[in-house]
């Protein structure tokens, strides 16, 4: 759990994910597409992973991929991005962190 912490606040957005997620894909295109650059961390990829994936789930993202951290805090998996996405919310939370500047 302290790596998890501990790579999540080390960018204004972090993504942990798997190389092989469809959902994890769309997720990091939404992002990319608001021209953030985040942090990605690919589970199936990290020795650590498999460690990582049981900390997220502990942290209450199940699946555990895609897990998003904003501004160093858990935002949760795609249907939370998704809603924060479609209300309008997301934009702020991404200019808050620092993440965008328009």
């Amino acid at each position: 759990m302290d790596r998890v912490g501990k790579l999540a606040s080390q960018k204004a957005v972090v993504i942990f994910s798997k190389s092989s997620c469809c959902m994890c894909h769309a997720i990091k295109r939404l992002f990319y597409e608001q021209g953030v650059s985040p942090m990605v961390h690919e589970l199936d990829e990290d020795s650590r992973g498999r460690e990582m994936e049981w900390a997220l789930m502990r942290l209450g993202c199940n699946p555990a991929v895609p897990a998003v951290f904003i501004g160093g805090k858990f935002v949760g998996s795609a249907n939370n991005v998704m809603t924060l996405q479609l209300n309008g919310s997301l934009k702020k939370m991404l200019k808050d962190a620092g993440a965008i500047w328009l």
